[in-house]
């Protein structure tokens, strides 16, 4: 059993500011199932929305935020991010985070773009490697910082909670079981404060723009110790996606239409106007409903974003990575469009907490992609997720430290794998973990019917049985670990999608295709039971 004053789970914007934070009142365990640059945050290319021009206020991003959230954000908590931003970019700069500037005539200021829903241009951005530039520089700072042991490969396995242990007390979050890959031994981690900051769960659908691990760690641990989960029903599918057949899961960034890309079908005819007057930059659960409109109408595999009608070299400084990306698979974005498809993206509901992180068990919080606090409602609006990453973890980071907690003193059990043996099948891990993204994509995707989604939920309890089996019985590894998560996950999101008998947002079914304001003007809140 190792000590530490706090354990943080995942390495993205919202788990390195927190561990940062943290590391100035005690020691830090940084747990990280791949690299520590493995994550979501790496991959984001726009930017974040935050409040920097005396154009915009906090009114209107608190308004774009609301109106994309589709009745269910929660007021008070958009308010507190919108306004807490400056802050906290203000920070980001000063630990040497580097955002693209312009002149203006009198020197230079921040050059901001703007993105489907924002009324005004306020995305701060690095190029069109905004999430790296973020993730590089605070892992710099992490590691010259000696009082936080990094991670890397190892896996979180479950949570200790007093619960489990048979305690008669409110139940907590005590530790962490760990998997060290390199060894395949479970080491046991003990920690007052543990935060959850492990993103998203795009893998749980056949194409997503998400990297491998977003399995949907923390939402699956958090649920099987017993925490909220809320509005997992509200996954957002990303309206452009690569389509290409040996680049895979390659974001195109909203920012292409926020600089004036159009989408147009297979003949060349622009169709977003008409499906919504903002056309190219209405919120992405329109446009990605558009694009599968056209797609399903025409039968094409894809439509296209074309913004060849900007100077080359613009497209050139403006978009590097994605010029870049194109150009090495043979297409030259600034003479051609660029073939898209909406993707899984981006997990809105999750782990139920507040606006400092706490969730419904004591110990544990939860931050960024994998919390549901109430910032995006039924539907994000682009660019907040990086901006909720960075204030909740501020947050989250002074509630924890405000009545500084004292060392846990409960002695935890360690791992015991009993007499379970190695996985002699490997083939059945992968052809669960394929099953699972294939009936997620084609009966839990951008439309849905209540037909379609009991016919998920029946495979997927079957499913979970045989995975079940397979832990019990077999050692541990991160794959069988991942599918063990992958099959929760997707069960929440079934779930979730079966009690909202209504569209809104980023849940669309045909069984009910307007919204309910009467019955369904509320989070969808599910625990174990």
């Amino acid at each position: 059993m190792r000590d530490f004053d706090f354990i943080v789970l995942g390495s993205g914007i919202a788990g390195l500011s927190f561990a940062l934070k943290a590391a100035e009142k005690g020691r830090v365990a940084l747990v990280t199932k791949r690299a520590p640059s493995d994550s979501n945050t790496a991959w984001a290319q726009g930017g974040v929305a935050c409040v920097m021009s005396d154009e915009d206020s906090f009114e209107l991003h608190i308004r774009d935020t609301l109106e994309a959230g589709a009745g269910l954000c929660h007021e008070d908590v958009v308010r507190t991010i919108v306004t807490e931003g400056p802050a906290r970019i203000t920070e980001l700069m000063a630990l040497g985070v580097h955002f693209d500037h312009r002149e203006n005539g009198h020197g230079t200021e921040l050059d901001l773009g703007r993105e489907g829903g924002h009324s005004k241009r306020r995305i701060l951005h690095f190029q069109d490697a905004t999430g790296r530039e973020i993730e590089n520089t605070l892992l710099s700072k992490i590691a010259a910082h000696p009082s936080i042991e990094t991670m890397p490969n190892h896996m979180a396995v479950d949570f200790i909670t007093t619960g489990k242990l048979g305690y008669a007390m409110e139940n907590s979050v005590v530790g962490t079981y760990v998997l060290d890959e390199s060894t395949g031994t479970v080491e046991t981690l003990r920690a007052p404060v543990t935060v959850l900051a492990t993103g998203g769960c795009g893998k749980v659908y056949l194409y997503t723009t998400n990297p491998d691990v977003a399995t949907g760690d923390g939402v699956a641990m958090a649920w099987r110790a017993g925490a909220v989960v809320a509005n997992m029903e509200f996954i957002q599918f990303h309206p452009t996606c690569l389509y290409h057949p040996s680049i895979k899961s390659f974001l195109v960034s909203e920012a292409v239409r926020g600089e004036g890309g159009i989408l147009i079908n297979a003949r060349g005819r622009r169709f977003m106007e008409f499906h919504n007057p903002q056309k190219e930059l209405a919120p992405r659960d329109i446009v990605a409903r558009a694009i599968d409109a056209e797609m399903k109408r025409s039968g094409e595999k894809c439509v296209y974003l074309d913004i060849t009608h900007k100077p080359a070299d613009f497209i050139k400084s403006r978009f590097p990575t994605i010029y870049e990306t194109c150009l090495g698979g043979g297409l030259d974005i600034t003479s051609q469009p660029i073939p898209v498809v909406p993707a899984a993206h981006y997990q809105c509901g999750g782990v139920k907490a507040d606006i400092n992180g706490e969730t419904s068990l004591r110990g544990l919080f939860a931050i960024g992609e994998v919390a549901c606090n109430g910032l995006h409602g039924a539907n994000r609006l682009a660019s907040n997720s990086l901006l909720e990453g960075v204030v909740t973890a501020h947050r989250a980071f002074e509630k924890a430290t405000r009545n500084h907690k004292p060392k846990i003193e409960i002695d935890l059990p360690e791992w015991r794998s009993g007499g379970v043996q190695d996985v002699d099948e490997l083939v059945v891990i992968s052809h669960n973990w394929e099953e699972i993204r294939r009936l997620m994509w084609d009966y839990v995707g951008i439309v849905r019917t209540d037909k379609r989604l009991q016919r998920a939920a029946t495979r997927l309890r079957n499913l979970h049985a045989e995975v079940q089996d397979f832990y019990w019985n077999f050692k541990v590894t991160t794959d069988l670990l991942e599918l063990r998560n992958l099959v929760t996950v997707a069960s929440l999101v079934v779930d979730c999608a079966l009690g909202r008998k209504e569209s809104r947002g980023l849940h669309f079914t045909l069984d009910y295709p307007e919204r309910d304001d009467t019955r369904f003007q509320r989070d969808t809140a599910l625990r174990r039971i």
